[in-house]
């Protein structure tokens, strides 16, 4: 793993404003109000009139999650960065935001299903979409219709965690003027910056690595400011998806031992993968850093916790044998957090659906935490041999 020093400090260093003696909390202060009372009529008037960049009520800005937003944008290389009260929240803002009946969206890669689905709504207001999961830059430019106003990207994609050439994908949409958007949970701005391979827009769901500890729901954009604004207006504070500041508080926790923390995912899940991949019941190992090492190295910094494995007895029977039988995976959704979780895309009926979006027979996702390497090659051992 190769951290930018830059970086590292950013995440670590969170400090308040100073008390009048001069000294600093080491802490961001969380301002826990719902309104900002103004000395006048005429600045209320003012800071109404620009809402973006004012304290008038917490659901537009707020300082503490102003503080994480700061730190965000300059993570990521961007200009501006919202906050919101999930990752979905931000993921519609971009799409509600920007699009407009008569777009069409073309999603690049396996994309996470809440995205899709909201995709699916989103046609009922005349927003089309399309799905290209042959990732080689030719394919995404045959994929491309007159009427496509935003590339959707997820690299490493979701559960099967194949990567794309970002930079390939981000100057042909350059060229043919269309938006790039871009979720970059997986590696954080610490193992991959979108913005400097020329991605327009980074969404994250800062529930996963950025938080950390399985304790907060948030996400974020970051892009341009002038994007931001539009997107501020049009689709964030109208719909409400306000991050509360304690929320944005337990996310500046997390961001100061992200460093720390990815290391120690990265070391385990590459020594729990390279175990899996010699083991005779599994058929494949789905990670970024086995399967794809050169696009890998060049456009991130290191890899994070989340890969996925394919059981050599695809059937559901056997997956759910295998799932059940593990006492330190957990079983659950959602990944990122200090406790190791298990989950399968499979169920009984729908092998055929599955199918259909390139998904294997006999998947199974790990999120690997800090419980250490032996511990859980040594659970996943017992459990493949029940």
């Amino acid at each position: 793993m190769r951290l930018d020093p830059a970086d590292v400090a950013l995440c670590v260093a969170d400090d308040g404003p100073p008390t009048a003696s001069g000294a600093r909390p080491v802490a961001t202060p969380i301002v826990q109000t719902s309104l900002f009372a103004h000395p006048d009529l005429d600045s209320l008037a003012d800071a109404l009139a620009a809402e973006h960049a004012s304290h008038v009520y917490t659901r537009g800005q707020n300082p503490t999650v102003e503080a994480l937003e700061r730190k965000l944008a300059l993570l990521e290389g961007g200009e501006a960065c919202k906050a919101f009260a999930s990752g979905m929240a931000a993921v519609s803002a971009v799409l509600m935001g920007l699009l407009e009946a008569g777009d069409h969206v073309l999603f690049v890669n396996h994309t996470y299903g809440p995205t899709l689905q909201l995709a699916e709504h989103l046609g009922r207001f005349g927003i089309t979409h399309s799905t290209v999961l042959d990732v080689g830059p030719e394919a995404v430019a045959a994929a491309l219709r007159p009427d496509t106003k935003l590339i959707w990207l997820e690299s490493p994609g979701t559960m099967l965690f194949r990567l794309v050439d970002v930079a390939a994908v981000a100057v042909l949409a350059r060229k043919r003027g269309v938006l790039t958007c871009m979720d970059n949970s997986w590696a954080t701005p610490l193992l991959q910056k979108p913005l400097a391979l020329g991605v327009d827009l980074v969404v994250h769901s800062a529930t996963k690595y950025l938080g950390g500890h399985s304790d907060v729901v948030a996400g974020a954009v970051v892009t341009s400011a002038e994007r931001l604004r539009r997107i501020f207006y049009r689709a964030y504070l109208l719909n409400g998806g306000a991050l509360a500041p304690f929320d944005a508080f337990l996310v500046l926790r997390g961001l100061r031992t992200l460093p720390v923390r990815l290391r120690q995912h990265e070391a385990d899940a590459l020594e729990v993968a390279r175990y899996l991949e010699t083991h005779d019941a599994v058929a494949a190992v789905h990670h970024p850093a086995l399967r794809e090492p050169e696009l890998a190295a060049r456009q991130m910094a290191g890899t994070s916790g989340l890969f996925s494995f394919e059981l050599a007895d695809a059937a559901y029977a056997r997956v759910r044998r295998f799932i059940d039988a593990l006492a330190h995976f957990r079983i659950g959704v959602s990944w990122g957090g200090v406790e190791s979780l298990v989950i399968t895309p499979s169920r009984e009926d729908n092998a055929a659906a599955l199918a259909a979006r390139g998904i294997p027979p006999g998947l199974v996702r790990l999120s690997v935490g800090l419980e250490g390497a032996e511990l859980l090659i040594a659970d996943l051992d017992q459990a493949l041999s029940f």
